[in-house]
């Protein structure tokens, strides 16, 4: 079963103690709202170098070099 570590600070002792059902059923829901989380930001940030390189691609067929390029971004 998992478990938890209390940590008392006035006396400096730590003890391990079993999660209670409440305890493991908040860390599903925890888990599952981080990995919706991590999914959207992970989308967020190839949406993001998509668009970059759809930017630079449409910049050089303007006829732009990449320095001019990168002196804009």
């Amino acid at each position: 079963m998992a478990t938890k570590l209390v940590v008392n600070c006035s006396t400096g002792t730590t003890t391990e103690v079993e999660l209670t059902a409440e305890e493991v059923a908040q860390r599903e829901v925890d888990s599952a709202a981080y990995a919706t989380a991590e999914a959207a930001r992970q989308a967020q940030v190839t949406a993001k170098a998509s668009a970059k390189a759809s930017a630079t691609a449409k910049l050089k067929a303007l006829g732009l070099s990449d320095a001019e390029i990168e002196a804009l971004v």
